[in-house]
């Protein structure tokens, strides 16, 4: 018998950071096709009207404001929810925050914000909602990650460290989940056009539109592999250049990114000064 994968009605499925972007569209595309979500964020009112979106869909959306930092909060949400609801089958830690990390001007507040959301974040919602997964037997874990957790990128140390240690800790854990038939998943997406990405001001390869995102997300959360990364044709060529000896990676991704000509004072290449 192979490890628990859900299925529409089977329980419920928590979503975290579901007020925008990836979370957002992931709670409406699964209430869709007719599971029971429940969203989470610190907006009540976004919350609110993505849970009036769901109306007259096959499944529901049920709002459940969280701050995904307070670790109390979180596992009394957690306790909520399956007092409420019924039992947590699925748990998508999609809460996440990016802000770039220059070495010029290191910030330790800078790290700290970021680990505090995109690690510690999805670390207060997995530990109580795990044990309630071993009381029942079964259950599903998705870390959304990122791309950028691969390998060191411009700009990213803060952002990609995060996103690194939640690759390393579901590798890690699943040994152990697996004894407990509790699948654990890592999403590593590449650039996804949400409002995240819009605060980026440099060109972003192979972007995809967040629906098609969502549609890779189900299909991966469905198949149960351990990880799931899109668009393939951009996140394996990144696969491939972590394998590469240092010199040669630094050299291409300096390249690619333009960092070969850029000046830190500036934080502009020659060729765009003016």
């Amino acid at each position: 018998m192979g490890l628990y994968r859900v299925r529409a009605g089977d329980g419920v499925v928590w979503i975290t950071g579901a007020s925008a972007g990836i979370g957002k569209a992931l709670a409406l595309q699964m209430a869709r096709q007719g599971y029971e979500v429940v969203a989470t964020a610190r907006s009540a009112d976004k919350l609110e009207a993505l849970a009036a979106e769901s109306a007259g869909m096959a499944g529901t959306i049920h709002a459940r404001p969280c701050d995904v930092t307070d670790r109390d909060a979180m596992a009394e949400a957690v306790a909520d929810i399956e007092a409420t609801h019924g039992p947590i089958r699925l748990a998508v830690f999609n809460a996440g925050n990016y802000w770039p990390a220059s070495g010029a001007r290191l910030e330790i507040d800078n790290f700290a914000k970021t680990y505090e959301i995109n690690l510690f974040g999805v670390l207060n919602g997995l530990v109580p909602v795990v044990e309630r997964m071993k009381d029942h037997g079964r259950g599903q874990l998705v870390l959304v990650a990122s791309v950028s957790g691969y390998s060191g990128l411009p700009a990213a140390s803060a952002y990609g460290a995060s996103k690194a240690a939640i690759n390393n800790m579901a590798e890690s854990l699943k040994f152990d989940f697996d004894l407990m038939n509790i699948r654990i998943q890592v999403v590593n997406p590449g650039f996804i056009d949400t409002p995240l990405t819009e605060k980026n001001d440099f060109e972003m390869p192979a972007l995809m539109p967040v629906d098609k995102a969502v549609e890779q997300m189900i299909k991966g959360i469905e198949g149960g592999g351990f990880e799931i990364t899109f668009p393939r044709r951009f996140t394996y060529l990144l696969k491939l250049l972590r394998m590469l000896p240092h010199p040669v990676y630094f050299a291409l991704m300096k390249r690619a990114t333009g960092w070969d000509r850029k000046n830190l004072k500036t934080g502009k290449a020659p060729d765009e000064a003016g």
